[in-house]
């Protein structure tokens, strides 16, 4: 059969620091009928083949698990042979009733290598009993429970030895209760949406950053863009690290501030200060925090649209690339979008997408940030307005995009 249409979505997985462990993978059909339930075995194996074979295991995944949702179909099915166990956690779906023939089913899996997860926890029962000796993960669907039942739910599952993940995390509340009971993992919105992170502090360097971004947007002169970088020493070092990096295969070494700025021109000084104000508020490394990583994929995706879909636009592509970085900066900051963005002098379309998701650049925003969640209805309708571009195509800039955040990450630790 013909490789179907599909979506793909990419979630973080985190760990009790922060740090970057798995990704849960979201795979849509976008089939508008209901499909036969061999159609949705089918489906589901040829979508997996096509991003781990076609779209490549490492732009997909980089170097962590990925967490892959099975439906009872297809855990029964020999279809889930294409994902390579070394790489991937099977995760059995709330909706499967976990018969014997399924905790058999899941025995052999696991002799074959694989590692099994059981999804959306909200209650113990007797049948997820006999399936937690193979399991290597339980998720708690947390937004489901009041605390008094997820404290419950943890002590309970504790004797057993399974990995605790923590999803749809919303709120601090829910988050520090999770973390007081001693959970491996987290996932949720508290993680990567802007709505949630807030009232963080401002560090300093950050903020001469936003001063630098306003000077580039405003194409001061270069010894002005010196001058600033002085009053910020550790931004300076990290600029001339980034720009020593094989990402710019620069024939020479940098030695000096204003070397680096003339080699690297206004564009791409422009990007690096944008990933550089997300890296240095987060406090880490661009790869290491899944708000910073976020930022980037959705800059380079949105650029990446604008060059499929209107090629010869070139400064709307730069202008996209800002759209997409930005856009997540009141959750970094911690404080409203447009007092952010005031001072930064941006062209009336970038400061309408931003603002009130106006205009193409807004709508074309609307469409990165559905690429996160993989809705499949929500993204059908985001499509809508770009005509010519399928989701095979979306998919495919996505996973460039994705590999591009990788590598980014990459070369900040080299």
């Amino acid at each position: 059969m013909s490789v179907p249409q599909f979506f793909l979505g990419r979630q973080p997985i985190v760990g009790r620091q922060r740090e970057l462990v798995a990704y849960e993978l979201l795979f849509r059909t976008s089939q508008d009928n209901q499909a036969r339930v061999e159609d949705d075995v089918a489906a589901s194996a040829a979508v997996m083949q096509h991003a781990f074979s076609g779209l490549g295991l490492e732009a997909v995944l980089e170097d962590k698990l990925g967490f892959i949702n099975l439906s009872g179909p297809l855990l029964h099915s020999d279809a889930i042979e294409v994902l390579p166990r070394e790489r991937v956690v099977l995760e059995i779906l709330e909706t499967v009733e976990l018969t014997p023939a399924v905790v058999e089913r899941c025995r052999v899996l696991k002799t074959a290598g694989y590692r099994l997860a059981l999804d959306d926890v909200v209650e113990f029962t007797e049948a997820q009993r006999a399936l937690l000796p193979l399991l290597e993960v339980v998720k708690l669907d947390v937004l489901a429970m009041p605390p008094a039942d997820i404290r419950r739910i943890v002590a309970m599952l504790k004797p057993y030895g399974v990995r605790l993940l923590a999803e749809k995390v919303d709120s601090v509340a829910q988050h520090d209760l999770c973390m007081e009971l001693g959970c491996d993992l987290f996932q949720g919105y508290y993680f990567a949406r802007p709505t949630i992170l807030s009232g963080k502090p401002v560090q300093p360097s950050a903020l001469q950053l936003l001063k630098l971004l306003g000077q580039v947007a405003a194409d001061v002169e270069t010894s002005e863009l010196e001058e600033s970088l002085k009053h910020a020493p550790d931004l300076t070092v990290h600029l001339l690290r980034l720009v020593n990096s094989v990402a710019f295969g620069l024939p020479r070494q940098i030695s000096s501030v204003r070397t680096a700025l003339n080699l690297l021109g206004r564009a791409q000084l422009h990007r690096w200060i944008q990933i550089m104000v997300f890296a240095q508020q987060a406090g880490s490394q661009s790869a290491a925090d899944p708000l910073v990583q976020t930022a980037a994929i959705r800059g380079r995706l949105m650029e990446r649209l604008v060059q499929q879909l209107q090629p010869e636009e070139v400064p709307l592509a730069d202008r996209a690339f800002m759209v997409g970085m930005l856009s997540l900066i009141d959750a970094l900051f911690g404080k409203p979008m447009q007092e952010l963005i005031g001072p930064l002098g941006l062209e009336e379309s970038v400061r309408s997408a931003l603002l009130t998701r106006g205009g193409w650049l807004g709508s074309l925003l609307q469409l990165v940030e559905g690429t996160e969640q993989a809705e499949e209805r929500q993204m059908t309708e985001l499509l809508g307005p770009f005509t010519g571009l399928t989701p095979d195509q979306l998919n495919l800039l996505q996973v460039e995009a994705l590999a591009w955040a990788a590598k980014l990450g990459q070369e900040e630790r080299d």
